[in-house]
């Protein structure tokens, strides 16, 4: 068999966290959330905001993204 242009896929299986939010962090994820459906967006609940967010965050962070392609250990 030819050998596939996929490697082995990384295991994508969620993870539950629990996370206690102070509440100005709440309520701009309320606000935001609010925003979005104001843009002709779906209102979305504060906890569906997260993972984009955060996920958001770190494929920008440039000392991020080099550090994860340079295969340093402590940015895993």
């Amino acid at each position: 068999m030819a050998k596939l242009k996929l490697a082995e896929l990384q295991d994508d299986t969620p993870v539950k966290l629990t996370v206690e939010l102070p509440g100005a962090v709440h309520r701009d994820l309320v606000a935001y959330g609010e925003a979005l459906a104001a843009q002709g967006g779906r209102a979305l609940e504060p906890a569906k905001l997260i993972v984009p967010m955060l996920s958001r965050f770190m494929n920008t962070d440039r000392a991020f993204t080099r550090s994860k392609r340079s295969g340093d250990s402590t940015s895993r």
